[in-house]
């Protein structure tokens, strides 16, 4: 067994604390300032519990997740890796650049693993349409699309009082959902070169952040696109690659891929199996703990989570400045 330590008790660190019971492979305990989500967490599920993270952090846990709004993911991470622990950090990896080289050299420095919990990793269909991709099927992807929109104040309803309705917590549509979406390009045609973003808050109540995000984005011998937005009445999400020779289709609200080579009459669905909301989750969190048995990592790496967070931060300055932002802007440093 596997002792984990879930550091941040919201709506996400409850989610993976279930879930990291659900592998039936872990002991895990709770961490979180405010006692009353504590009380919760040790009622609801048995779980020990520990108010003060650096008092827990200076116990021998095998790996911590790290579940607090963004601007602490990097120091905790820095502080878990020092203490000799694997770490999972939930998405974004930070708000900001300050202290990531920092957290990248301490972790090529020891052998602990770490991943960020992009969860679209964890999808056996995203997966085997990236691994047919990587096949060389269809040849090179040259332009990849994301469609992406929900209603989220009804699916989550408390995300006005929660990280989402700052920028500088990691709130948002660019750093909560299109996030995701870059990710998933990104883990297809590799980081994001630059971007042109433009965004606006538009019907989402009771925040001023964005909800509404259109991004045009380049990467080397590919063109990407993104369109999102936060109050659609379906809850839908594709993502699309198309070569010379023929696209691929991810569908995630059907929980399927498909294939279309070119001169075919039509697409070549591959369904998924379909599960709750937590079997992501589960199988997110079995992935991490075989990614510390020293099986093959199947999530996203720190380096591609590093990747991401820029292209989170070039979006949000093309946005503000109104010109296209390159992923390695210097500016973005402030």
């Amino acid at each position: 067994m596997h002792s984990v330590l879930v550091i941040g008790c919201g709506s996400i660190g409850e989610r993976h604390l279930r879930c990291f019971l659900g592998t039936k492979r872990t002991q895990v305990t709770a961490c979180d300032a405010n006692l009353d989500l504590l009380r919760t967490m040790a009622e609801r599920y048995g779980v020990r519990t520990i108010p003060a993270v650096n008092d827990a952090l200076g116990e021998p846990f095998d790996a911590v997740i790290i579940c607090t709004p963004a601007p602490l993911h990097v120091p905790f991470a820095l502080q878990a890796l020092r203490s000799g622990k694997h770490v999972l950090i939930e998405k974004p990896l930070s708000h900001s650049l300050s202290g990531l080289e920092e957290l990248l050299a301490v972790h090529r420095a020891t052998d602990r693993q770490v991943a960020v919990a992009y969860v679209y990793h964890a999808l056996p269909f995203f997966a085997a349409a990236r691994a047919f991709l990587a096949e060389g099927n269809f040849g090179p992807v040259l332009h990849a699309s994301a469609l992406a929109g929900q209603s989220f104040h009804l699916l989550r309803p408390a995300y006005a009082q929660t990280y989402y309705r700052d920028r500088k917590t990691g709130g948002g549509a660019i750093q909560d959902a299109l996030t995701h979406l870059a990710n998933a390009i990104e883990s297809v045609l590799g980081p994001t070169e630059s971007v042109m973003c433009d965004c606006a808050h538009l019907a989402l109540p009771n925040v001023t952040v964005e909800d509404t995000a259109h991004v045009a984005a380049r990467h080397k011998g590919a063109l990407a696109s993104y369109c999102l937005n936060q109050f659609q009445a379906p809850n839908e999400t594709s993502l699309q690659f198309d070569t010379a020779q023929g696209s691929v289709r991810i569908e995630l609200h059907r929980q399927r891929w498909g294939s279309f080579r070119s001169g075919d009459a039509d697409w070549q669905w591959h369904e998924g199996t379909r599960g709750d909301r937590d079997a992501p989750f589960i199988t997110q969190a079995n992935a991490f703990l075989d990614q510390i048995e020293g099986q093959p990592a199947r999530l996203c790496s720190l380096e591609a989570g590093a990747h991401t967070l820029r292209f989170n931060l070039a979006a949000l300055a093309s946005a503000e400045r109104g010109v296209r932002v390159s992923c390695d802007d210097a500016s973005l440093h402030a």
